[in-house]
């Protein structure tokens, strides 16, 4: 497959985050990223249609919030086709960055010469010993794999997601089809600088039950079960 080659200039950043009923993190979430903005960089909120407030809260401080149909996937893509930047970062609403974090990327992708994807290493924001070993594991398996989750910050060059046709249409699962779609072009640019992420979802199902059913959820949808019965099977539990 070719690749395309590097837009020419100065290489920008565009920040997508999809919303839904998160308005305190998305809040916290842009204050995070305020002096990115600041720098020329973009801030794009895309609500799925959320009633807590959020599309409100984000008006102030992203520079476009529009509205989509639910769904990740579908958010991610609404907001990826606004771009104009060279590069497209795409951040959960309940993750936390770092300035070093930004500053770590912006380097990686004034430095390529290729046009290039990749993801961040995560840190589950609870200093409980089980939760240093998940997030460890999880940044190992993601550069053996060369597979990356959304909750690892996914950046890629904005020619190189319009070459995969962006995120593909299904209803979990969106993230891994895209890392391997991209993957067939390039190995992922693994950077160890943490985003930080919430361990919520262990705290609240318990460790070895989430453990076991996102690894299940993975191996089915190998095999090939539809993301939309898996989606309603993770949404249950």
């Amino acid at each position: 497959m070719v690749v395309p080659s590097a837009d020419a200039g100065a290489q920008r950043l565009s920040v997508v985050i999809p919303v839904l009923n998160d308005r305190n993190a998305l809040v916290r979430l842009l204050g995070d990223l305020q002096w990115l903005r600041s720098a020329g960089h973009q801030l794009i909120v895309v609500d799925g249609g959320s009633g807590d407030g959020s599309l409100g809260s984000a008006q102030a401080l992203a520079d476009r919030v529009m509205i989509s149909q639910a769904g990740r996937a579908t958010q991610m893509n609404a907001g990826a086709a606004i771009v104009n930047t060279s590069h497209i970062w795409f951040l959960h609403a309940d993750t936390r960055v770092s300035r070093q974090a930004c500053e770590c990327l912006l380097q990686v992708i004034r430095a390529s010469s290729e046009p290039c994807w990749g993801r961040f290493n995560v840190r589950l924001d609870d200093a409980d010993y089980v939760f240093r070993v998940i997030s460890f594991f999880m940044n190992v398996r993601s550069c053996v794999s060369g597979v990356a989750t959304g909750d690892q910050g996914i950046f890629v060059h904005r020619r190189l997601f319009q070459m995969v046709d962006g995120f593909p249409r299904i209803a979990l699962m969106e993230d891994i089809a895209l890392s391997k779609q991209l993957r067939r072009t390039m190995r992922p640019r693994c950077l160890r600088e943490p985003l930080q992420v919430s361990a919520r979802r262990w705290r609240e199902h318990g460790i070895v039950k989430t453990v076991l059913l996102m690894w299940g959820l993975r191996l089915l949808y190998v095999v090939g079960m539809s993301p939309k019965v898996l989606h309603g099977w993770y949404y249950r539990r």
